[in-house]
């Protein structure tokens, strides 16, 4: 049986993709930085961890405590909306310590024991801000950016160990609670002079018809643990799809 340590399931895609995963059979390694077993199901595969990628003895006890992993999903991350002009550069720090070094250090974690078996799957999960520039969101995709490139570099490098490296690539989800985490983080981005602006924003996201939801994302995570022809992106979600298309 094997087993997938994934990070940020206290909601979202790390939710649904850990519920996916112990579905399809899996031993399932659910991490997050308040442990809740109440989110998922109630079974011997299925193993709440507490995490905070951003914290490096925090990253050795949750990989101490899981034991050895197949496959490592990284998907903690934090949201950010916001006008670059007001956010402070410490909001922009945290933002990538978490989407950016956060999942470094995880990938640096779990690299010896993939390295000495010979075997083992990376998957990063970023956004489709990385396949479109989108407004109010430069810090975030700055962060989720940086990732991409580091990411297709480390797949070149892995593969002589036998290692595969993925990208999932999710659209616009609105029913995760991605600006719910961040209410307090983003308190007073946006305001005059570009209050209006995001008011057309957001009046144009609520128009989308094409959205992603947390199944297209797990469902894209399961595809990329077990793809073997080399494909680095995976588009999650109709508008991801459509943005990949386009480009």
């Amino acid at each position: 049986m094997k087993t997938v340590l994934i990070t940020g399931c206290s909601s979202g895609y790390g939710l649904e993709t850990a519920r996916y995963f112990h579905a399809h059979g899996w031993n399932v390694i659910a991490t997050m930085r308040t442990p809740r077993k109440d989110l998922l199901p109630n079974s011997p595969r299925m193993h709440v961890v507490a995490l905070d990628v951003t914290q490096p003895g925090s990253i050795a006890s949750a990989l101490e405590a899981s034991g050895p992993i197949d496959v490592l999903v990284n998907n903690a991350g934090i949201g950010l909306f916001g006008a670059f002009e007001v956010t402070p550069m410490a909001t922009v720090r945290e933002v990538f310590e978490a989407n950016t070094f956060g999942v470094m250090a995880m990938i640096q974690a779990v690299l010896p024991q993939f390295r000495t078996c010979q075997s083992g799957v990376i998957v990063n999960v970023t956004s489709s801000a990385t396949l479109a520039p989108f407004p109010l969101v430069a810090a975030y995709t700055a962060s989720k950016m940086a990732i991409e490139g580091f990411t297709g570099s480390l797949a070149l490098e892995l593969e002589a160990f036998n290692l595969r490296v993925k990208l999932i690539e999710p659209g616009y989800a609105p029913s995760t609670r991605f600006t719910e985490n961040g209410q307090e983080r983003m308190q007073g981005l946006i305001s005059e002079p570009y209050l209006p602006f995001a008011q057309s924003c957001f009046a144009a996201l609520s128009q989308l018809s094409a959205v992603t939801h947390e199944s297209d994302v797990a469902e894209a995570v399961w595809r990329a643990v077990h793809d073997e022809s080399g494909t680095l992106r995976f588009a999650a979600g109709a508008d991801a799809v459509a943005l990949t298309q386009m480009k």
